[in-house]
């Protein structure tokens, strides 16, 4: 689901009881804020409704084990009115105490198989809607950080969408909060703050100076990348179209973004 920018290439924002808000087109055009606090609240509440799912889905089979050779309620109940009904002395056949055992069987697996059905059914529904959260929130934490990012819009030669096609791996969204990972998948610590977490600009530079082809996605670096494969423009200018740009990997973007800073290529929506 993506955002809604603006003619200058920023996210447009929606003001909401006083907050001011992303703004997602879902698929069938429609536009609709996002609210990460909420999407958060709701997360935890579903998970929550999964553990309650599950709970339940163990109790019933807590019960049905209490209930082993005896499954058959009504069979059960018959039973037990025979037994007191009949004279001292007198026996059940053994045949009929084994049929109603087994009856007794055969209903509490039925229960159990029909508890369980449900909860698998429940659970997968509940971690549907917390899984499709999940992505909204990480595209409007991950993908909203590196289009506001000061640091890319001050040094790199990128646009916002071609950082994250190279780094957003890098990222990820915990307990509501962005954390980022190195190459080796050590967290990245602020080099200021000592003993926290960097924050996006800080953890973003720190994956961009690791990087390989660094130089060619920092501005005044002068380089250019080669090998691209984009169909020619006007004036000879090779042109990329925007999936073929998203098709590329991480080291061919930045080669195509170095022809696009410097001239030799065109990059068109």
């Amino acid at each position: 689901m993506p955002f809604k920018y603006d003619a200058e290439g920023r996210i447009v924002v929606q003001e909401v009881n006083g907050s001011k808000l992303p703004v997602f087109v879902h698929a069938d055009g429609k536009e609709s804020p996002f609210d990460g606090d909420g999407t958060i609240g709701t997360i935890t509440r579903l998970n929550g409704e999964a553990k309650g799912h599950r709970e339940r889905a163990e109790a019933a089979e807590k019960i049905a084990k209490a209930f082993e050779g005896i499954e058959d309620a009504e069979a059960a109940r018959k039973a037990l009115e025979t037994v007191k009904n009949i004279k001292d002395g007198d026996l059940i056949a053994a045949g009929k105490v084994e049929e109603i055992k087994a009856a007794a069987r055969r209903t509490a697996e039925e229960q159990v198989e029909a508890a369980n059905k449900q909860f698998v059914s429940e659970l997968a529904k509940t971690k549907g809607e917390r899984d499709t959260l999940q992505n909204q929130l990480y595209d409007e934490k991950i993908g909203g950080s590196f289009d506001r990012s000061k640091f890319i819009a001050e040094k790199l030669a990128i646009p916002g969408d071609m950082a994250k096609a190279a780094f957003g791996r890098a990222f990820k969204i915990e307990d509501g909060k962005t954390v980022a990972y190195d190459a080796t998948g050590n967290k990245i610590f602020s080099r200021t703050r000592i003993g926290e977490l960097a924050n996006f600009d800080e953890a973003l530079e720190t994956l961009v100076e690791s990087y390989p082809h660094r130089d060619q996605i920092m501005k005044g670096s002068g380089a250019s990348g080669s090998g691209a494969s984009g169909g020619a423009g006007s004036g000879g200018k090779k042109a990329y179209s925007r999936a073929e740009f998203n098709a590329f990997d991480p080291a061919r973007q930045a080669s195509v973004a170095a022809e696009v800073r410097t001239g030799k290529a065109s990059l068109a929506d």
